[in-house]
Order: structure tokens, then C-alpha cells, then sequence
């Protein structure tokens, strides 16, 4: 019996702190990185085309209209906080081989980097896809609907409102504010996500070693 007693001892505890609870916590931390840096390279790559094809037609736009790009390079920063705070809460085991970090902690880091992940992973793609196509309108309605290879004075006089002629520049305007409101509430998304990731962050339950 006593060495009964003895096993029993052993593995008490086994079940709530397990050697492989690490492991989730880790997945968290690694799963909110890698996905909240793929929303950021993905509202960078399309808005990024966008800038660049409306750069040709109307050069002067392009720095105004940087602000896709800057809103989803953020979602990686996001990204980048909670995997800090998610892989500073995992705790080493003790030198007897004893594990504080529990399974409760590993389910809630793991919850809470898919929680920031996927939602910078939304936030980038649709960031990305208003921003290409808010840029490229804004390019069009600022020059009216000329292009960079014709020639001055080419279709202006077309009769045709803003088509070729110069007074699109209002109407841009326009068109820029709403994008903005747009990407606002697109980058709230991920926001979001980043506050609810940092309450589920903080439960904790130690074992105690």
C-alpha cells in the first residue's frame, strides 16, 4: 500500500498542471504574432497596390493617402503586445521537474492570441480592400478622369462634368472622409480584439510548486 501512497502523491496535480500545458500558452503566443502580422502584410499589400496605381495619374495624393497603409501596419503592433504579455505569463518548471503553469492558464492564452489574431487578420483584409479601392476613387475624382499620358488641356473642354476637367478635387474630398470613417471602424475590429485578449490575459491559476 504504501507504494500506492507514493504514486498517488506523484501525480497528484498531474491533470491541472501537466508538462505539455506550456504548449497552448506558446500557441497563443505564436498564433497572435503570425496571424495579426498576416492582416498587417495583407491591408499593406492591397492598399499598398492601390497607392501606388493612383501615384501615376495623380502624384500628389500619394502621401495624403498613406493612411491605409499606416492603419494596417498598427494591427501588428497589437499583435505584438499581446504575444509579449502572453509569453511573460508562462512560468518555467520548478527545479524538482514541478509545473505551476496550469492547463486553466494555457486555454487562456491560447483563447486570448486567436482572439487578437483573427481579429487583426479581419481588420488587415478589410482594411486593405477599402483602402485600394478609396485611393484609386480618390485618384480618379481628384484628376477628374484624365490619365498621366494625356496630353495638357486633353478633355477638358469634353463638356462631360468632372470627366477631364478640374473640379473634382471637392468631390475627392468627399470621398477621402468617407474612406477615413470607413477605416476607422475597420481598424476597431482588431481593437476589439486586443481588449478582449488583454482581460482573458490576466486569469490566472498557479499551482502553486
Amino acid at each position: 500500500f504504501k507504494g500506492i501512497i507514493i504514486m498517488t502523491e506523484v501525480v497528484a496535480g498531474y491533470d491541472v498542471c501537466p508538462s505539455y500545458a506550456a504548449v497552448f500558452g506558446y500557441l497563443g503566443a505564436s498564433g497572435c504574432m503570425v496571424l495579426s502580422s498576416w492582416g498587417s502584410a495583407w491591408g499593406t499589400w492591397r492598399a499598398g497596390l492601390g497607392v501606388c496605381n493612383m501615384g501615376v495619374d495623380h502624384p500628389k495624393g500619394v502621401i495624403k493617402n498613406i493612411v491605409p497603409i499606416v492603419m494596417a501596419g498598427v494591427l501588428g503592433i497589437y499583435g505584438l503586445i499581446v504575444s509579449v504579455i502572453i509569453t511573460q505569463s508562462i512560468s518555467s518548471p520548478g527545479q524538482d521537474g514541478s509545473n505551476t503553469y496550469s492547463l486553466y492558464n494555457g486555454y487562456t492564452h491560447l483563447a486570448a492570441g486567436l482572439c487578437c489574431g483573427l481579429s487583426c487578420l479581419a481588420a488587415g483584409g478589410t482594411i486593405g480592400v477599402i483602402g485600394d479601392a478609396g485611393v484609386r476613387g480618390f485618384g480618379l475624382k481628384a484628376e477628374g478622369g484624365r490619365k498621366w499620358f494625356w496630353a495638357s488641356g486633353e478633355g477638358e473642354s469634353s463638356g462631360d462634368g468632372d470627366f477631364g476637367g478640374g473640379g473634382g478635387t471637392e468631390a475627392a474630398n468627399k470621398l477621402y472622409v468617407g474612406m477615413l470613417i470607413m477605416l476607422i471602424f475597420s481598424e476597431a475590429l482588431a481593437l476589439y480584439g486586443l481588449i478582449v485578449a488583454l482581460i482573458l490575459s490576466q486569469h490566472s491559476y498557479s499551482c502553486g510548486g
